[in-house]
């Protein structure tokens, strides 16, 4: 018998072909009594997804998504990003593939943007950042088919591709270059906690700290200068104030390093400041940032190959160590008095 097609299976639930489409697809925009008739319609003419179709459909897009839930107005400036991107974009455009670049405001919008373009065949695949702790973006994209690669985190018991990110070892350079001459008081400024990055660097501090006899302190912030400016502020109010500040970005580096001019203590003098990322503006800052330099760009590069493997040979699934970030040291550190 011919292969029962989702056009037979609306004409027999009486639907159309979109409301049959969504229900398959465990997309909202049908009820849950007709997207169970429809199901059940669905066993009974023993339907099963075209692979061939899905995959032609999709190869045919030549469209890469990247959708990121950081905040709009600090999005623009922040040179890390800027630069993952455009080494993904520079990579993909080889390929003679786009790449498309939507903000949200939420985690859960991010979801639904991926549920809209893999019901639509919108986008070959897509580039996860950011992963947080059990991370439901992970779920969601293997149950939807979409190839992806995630930088960062782990993707372990997923059909995603990862390129890691080994932010312990990366604290733990910090913390032993700053130990070695002299500071005992460490305060990270972090970004969310809920971040697997977020989460590496703190645990990374505090076996670094119990090792080496350390005082160690945390504030987590949601990476933005803003929160940063008040952490700091808190910090340098403190009676057993650090006598070293340690950034989860160089936006929040700047806008320490700011509060600190503020409140009169010299730096390196008082405070030692350190960024978890460099930059060229790490380079221009008086005094200049000491700062971990990774080439974000080579980076992207090295997301959109995985990407490439992912859409051309969704079943091989990968994890890539990126190459480990190495410690700048600029006026910002010196010696503790």
């Amino acid at each position: 018998m011919p292969r029962p097609t989702i056009a037979d299976i609306a004409r027999e639930a009486g639907v159309s072909k979109g409301a049959v489409s969504f229900a398959l697809n465990g997309q909202p925009g049908v009820s849950s009594e007709t997207r169970a008739r429809i199901v059940a319609i669905a066993d009974r003419m023993h339907w099963r997804p075209h692979s061939a179709a899905r995959a032609l459909g999709r190869s045919n897009t030549q469209l890469a998504g990247l959708v990121t839930a950081r905040p709009r107005r600090t999005l623009g400036v922040e040179p890390s990003f800027s630069q993952i991107f455009s080494g993904v974009q520079s990579r993909l455009s080889l390929e003679g593939i786009g790449l498309q670049l939507t903000i949200v405001e939420d985690l859960d919008s991010e979801i639904a943007t991926y549920r809209d373009w893999a019901a639509e065949h919108r986008v070959d695949g897509v580039v996860l950042m950011d992963l947080t702790i059990a991370d439901p973006r992970l779920d969601e994209l293997q149950r939807l088919g979409l190839p992806a690669v995630a930088l960062g985190g782990r993707s372990a018991g997923h059909s995603i591709n990862a390129v890691t990110l080994d932010e312990s070892a990366a604290m733990t350079s910090i913390i032993e270059y700053l130990a070695a001459i002299g500071h005992r008081r460490f305060h990270h400024i972090s970004g969310p906690r809920q971040l697997h990055s977020t989460e590496d660097r703190v645990s990374a501090l505090a076996a670094a700290g119990a090792a080496l006899n350390l005082q160690t302190q945390v504030t987590a912030t949601d990476g933005t200068g803003t929160d940063a400016t008040r952490a700091t502020r808190a910090a340098l109010s403190s009676h057993d104030r650090p006598t070293a500040l340690i950034f989860d970005n160089d936006i929040m580096a700047f806008a320490g390093l700011a509060v600190a001019v503020e409140m009169g203590a010299a730096v390196p003098g008082d405070v030692s400041i350190v960024s978890f990322e460099d930059s060229a503006l790490a380079k221009l800052m008086h005094p200049g940032i000491t700062a971990l330099s990774r080439d974000s760009f080579a980076l992207g590069e090295i997301l959109a190959d995985n990407l490439i493997k992912s859409i051309k040979h969704p079943e091989i699934h990968t994890q890539i160590a990126a190459p480990l970030p190495h410690l700048i040291v600029r006026e910002s550190t010196a010696a503790i008095r």
